[in-house]
This record gives C-alpha cells, sequence and structure tokens, in this order.
C-alpha cells in the first residue's frame, strides 16, 4: 500500500533537475535497490550454470525458492513504485535501471526460470476437451497463509 506514494517525494524534487547535457538518472527507494542489488547476486550464484533458454528447477519451499519469491516480490514493488510515478520521474527511474543493469538482469534471471511447459494445474474437475490453460492465460491467485 505504500509503494504508490512514495513517488509523490520525488514529484517534490522533480522541479529541481535542469535541462543537463548528461543523462539524469534518479534512483527509485534506496532501500528497495539495496535489496534488490543483494538479491541480484544470491540469484545469479544460483543461476550461474544455467544459460538462457533452459530453465532452473527451483523446488518449493527449498532456500532457493525462497530467494526467488523475494527476488520477484521485490520487483513487483519495484513495478507498483513506477506505475504511481508521473512520466517524467519514469524517465528518470529507467535511466537509473539503465545504468545498473538491473532490468537486462531481471530479463535474464526470468528467461532462466521460466518453465519450458507453462501448463497450469488446476482444479482436478477440468473437461479434458478443454483448451490447455498455461500460467499466460489463468489469473493466478498468491494468497499468503
Amino acid at each position: 500500500r505504500l509503494m504508490p506514494e512514495l513517488p509523490k517525494f520525488d514529484d517534490e524534487d522533480l522541479k529541481s533537475y535542469g535541462d543537463e547535457e548528461e543523462e539524469l538518472a534518479l534512483s527509485p527507494p534506496a532501500a528497495l535497490m539495496s535489496v534488490l542489488a543483494t538479491q541480484e547476486l544470491l540469484l545469479e550464484n544460483i543461476l550461474e550454470c544455467i544459460p538462457v533458454g533452459e530453465f532452473a528447477v527451483i523446488q518449493p519451499l527449498s532456500d532457493e525458492f525462497c530467494l526467488v519469491l523475494g527476488y520477484l516480490l521485490t520487483w513487483k514493488l519495484t513495478l507498483a513504485f513506477f506505475k504511481a510515478a508521473s512520466s517524467q520521474l519514469r524517465v528518470l527511474y529507467s535511466q537509473y535501471l539503465r545504468r545498473t543493469k538491473s532490468l537486462n538482469k531481471l530479463l535474464y534471471h526470468l528467461f532462466r526460470l521460466m518453465p519450458e511447459n507453462p501448463v497450469f494445474s488446476g482444479p482436478a474437475s477440468e473437461v479434458p476437451n478443454k483448451d490447455t490453460k498455461t500460467f499466460f492465460t489463468e489469473e493466478l491467485h498468491l494468497d499468503v497463509k
């Protein structure tokens, strides 16, 4: 709930940025970026032997699973923050992500984590003739218990 409120504070400081020759960049919240940087390093250590195009099998409830889940949830917070920011701030934030190569790292990680066959295993009462459900066609409910 807090992430959409944070860009307002950067909006106030946006007026102090002048038209300079070098491209400006503004970091999303430093605490969030610090956690993201740490998670990127840990995830890179886990996935370093897996080339892009192949996929890693992460066992549920393992340490690796918790790390990957934390990394993806951190990106979810970052995207919620971006969504609430004005277009001018988004440009500055995206420049920061470009410089730190965080978005590139996210894509590399996603392409190594994405299953080869993203079939959605729903309730047992599925109709066999119906089109195959995948994680891309069904809404996923992530309820933490």
